[in-house]
């Protein structure tokens, strides 16, 4: 049985996935960042690599942020939290993600959907994203220079 501390870790946790959506779609990249370990790991596949490192995760978000992409214009849903605590520093968490387009003009606003498995680590900060992953789903795909995970 879960008991109401590890409930109260286990939505630390949830609120670190909801920010990152937050963030990236309100392209608020220093905020962003901050939801990682130093050692992080960013994988996400042939599509748009493997970032290791707090420095190339700044960086990858930052271009990600000056390509143009409008605030907002993508809308990261995530649903379905699975997570569970591992010991008290590791936890492990799995979630479903629609992205939206919310720019007016498209066609069809489904852009992908897909399934985020990752790894957290408490800090002195608290909780952090350690290694997230994420599994397209749909379109079994590669978006050939498409920069909006």
């Amino acid at each position: 049985m879960v008991t109401p501390e590890e409930l109260c870790e286990i939505e630390e946790i949830k609120n670190l996935r909801y920010l990152y959506a937050h963030y990236y779609d309100g392209n608020r990249t220093d905020e962003l960042v901050d939801l990682f370990t130093e050692d992080a790991v960013c994988d996400f596949g042939e599509s748009y690599g493997k970032w290791v490192g707090k420095e190339e995760i700044q960086r990858q978000y930052a271009a990600a942020a000056a390509s143009g992409r409008t605030d907002y214009g993508i809308l990261h849903n995530v649903m379905n939290p699975w997570i569970r605590l591992v010991n008290e520093t590791t936890a492990r968490g799995r979630w479903y993600l629609i992205n939206i387009r919310s720019t007016v003009g498209e066609a069809n606003p489904l852009m992908l959907c897909g399934i985020y498995d990752e790894t957290y680590k408490k800090t002195g900060d608290g909780w952090k994203i350690h290694r997230t992953r994420i599994d397209f789903l749909w379109p079994r795909r590669e978006y050939a220079g498409s920069t909006d995970l």
